[in-house]
């Protein structure tokens, strides 16, 4: 459809780079892999601006030339080093990270004080046969709803080992709420629209002892 009104297809993969998947088998005029928090391992690494960017025609060659002429396109040599330091241990970190989300993905919907449970590695999932089939992993990010804001406050107020920020991608587990933080200048009938209610909480996991990760959120929600 792009290519027939003459526009660009830009596939940017983010979260399928790191599970596993492999962005090259869509067509598109231009993939992009990002290179972030879960490639160094470390949240601080989130401000680091790096990656690659593939393109088909000769004149999206010629754009991409002028641009990083125009403003540069190599990372620092701390960033560097940061980056390549965590391709070392980026997938046995992925492993865990995509067994501890799923194992709490499962337990969140189940809860009975959970209204829903947003994961794409759950059959639930709208679209859990397409990720099945594009990745080994499902990745470290959850989005559950506990129905209000004030049970959203109650949970951030007691959870302990989920530290509260905004970030993803890191070894550490984060949590946030998207309605106060992340989307906070979103009006909220288009937060309504896109799903992202006061209720909604986001989870980022790591990979500490999955156990933990559970226990945490079960007394944060008692």
């Amino acid at each position: 459809m792009s290519g027939r009104h003459g526009g660009w297809l830009q596939f940017w993969p983010n979260w399928l780079n790191w599970s596993g998947g492999a962005p090259t088998v869509i067509p598109c005029a231009n993939t992009s892999g990002k290179v972030q928090a879960t490639a160094g391992g470390v949240a601080d690494l989130a401000f680091a601006v790096g990656g690659i960017v593939i393109v088909k025609h000769d004149d999206d060659v010629e754009w991409m030339r002028f641009v990083q002429n125009a403003a540069g396109a190599i990372l620092g040599p701390m960033d560097s080093w940061l980056v390549l330091r965590g391709t070392k241990t980026l997938p046995i970190r992925m492993e865990r990270t995509n067994a501890n989300t799923m194992r709490l993905a499962e337990w969140l919907n189940a809860h009975p004080r959970v209204t829903r449970t947003i994961y794409p590695g759950l059959p639930s999932h709208p679209h859990h046969a397409l990720a099945s089939r594009q990745m080994k992993g499902f990745g470290g990010l959850i989005s559950f709803d506990v129905g209000s804001i004030e049970r959203s406050r109650e949970v951030l107020g007691k959870v302990r080992l989920m530290a509260l920020a905004e970030s993803l991608g890191g070894v550490e587990t984060l949590i946030s709420h998207p309605a106060m933080m992340t989307h906070a200048s979103v009006p909220p009938e288009r937060r309504a629209k896109l799903g992202i209610t006061d209720g909604l909480l986001r989870v980022s996991v790591g990979i500490e002892d999955v156990q933990d990760l559970i226990d945490d959120p079960a007394q944060a929600l008692a």
